[in-house]
């Protein structure tokens, strides 16, 4: 499959570079972020993928998180893909922030007109990391996930659904229960349907008291500010009384008052979250 690179940039000794191919899952142009390693050029490295959340491109954690410094120090290939399709003319894609163009909820949509192109959780659990594999120097076999807000449900989604695939999951303020806020169930119910039963697969919250065992640890960093958290979209307390009922290590930071849902609270703790994914990555 073709890359087309779109930008190059020299960061901490490593590059970040963004490229351009064709998605066979999507039938769109998909672009991503990846930063490669000062160590990417001797040698594999394991890969860490990020996951943005809603209204988010490819752009959004690459320039304002400041991860690279850290991946540098820590030999990882750090990918950030975008958020949903693009330009794929589907009438209602561009109608709302929230669903659509932007806010693809990483699912795998099954109603017209979205299940064509709005596959976003096939495109991140297979196209994309065969298409980083076949390209870059990975180790294929040391893969990890994280993610925000909306991104942030995909990262635990993926984890959950897909054990040992994983080596190490982490979120900042993620989506944790779905089917029970105005987020979750506009996306899931115009992308799945009415049926809740079906949106239960997509939800972190329902899928980790079925998972299979506690071998995953999860870091969670919240903003106590966080004006999604206050509105009840977020929802992290049923997470995680399910992870505790079902004994499933889980670390959640209740950030300080101030700080809330923006990549100024995200660059202030990536830091902790590269080094808790290079703790499992490198081992």
């Amino acid at each position: 499959m073709a890359l087309k690179q779109v930008s190059s940039n020299k960061c901490f000794e490593g590059f970040q570079k963004v490229f351009e191919h064709d998605s066979a899952e999507l039938k769109c142009k998909m672009k991503f972020g990846i930063y490669l390693p000062p160590k990417a050029e001797t040698g594999k490295c394991p890969v860490l993928y990020w996951l943005s959340g809603l209204t988010c491109t490819e752009q959004n954690f690459i320039t304002k998180s400041g991860f690279q410094q850290a991946a540098a120090e820590h030999d990882l290939i750090v990918v950030a893909p975008d958020t949903s399709p693009r330009g794929c003319n589907i009438e209602g894609e561009d109608e709302s922030w929230d669903f659509g163009t932007g806010a693809g909820f990483y699912v795998d949509a099954t109603e017209e007109p979205w299940k064509t192109n709005y596959r976003m959780y096939s495109y991140i659990k297979d196209e994309l990391p065969k298409l980083i594999n076949a390209n870059f120097p990975t180790d294929p076999d040391r893969m990890s996930v994280f993610g925000h807000s909306m991104g942030g449900h995909g990262a635990l989604i993926l984890a959950l659904k897909n054990p040992g695939k994983y080596k190490s999951v982490s979120a900042f303020a993620p989506i944790c229960n779905p089917i029970q806020c105005q987020w979750g169930k506009k996306a899931l119910g115009g992308y799945l349907g009415s049926d809740v039963s079906k949106w239960e697969s997509y939800d972190a919250t329902q899928l980790v008291k079925s998972y299979p065992d506690s071998r995953l640890d999860i870091l969670i960093d919240q903003g106590k500010d966080d004006q999604f958290l206050s509105a009840g979209q977020l929802l992290p307390d049923n997470f995680i009384a399910a992870c505790t009922e079902r004994k499933i290590p889980v670390i959640f930071r209740l950030q300080q008052a101030g700080y809330d849902h923006s990549y100024f609270f995200i660059s202030t703790f990536i830091n902790d979250h590269i080094k808790h994914h290079a703790k499992y990555l490198n081992a």
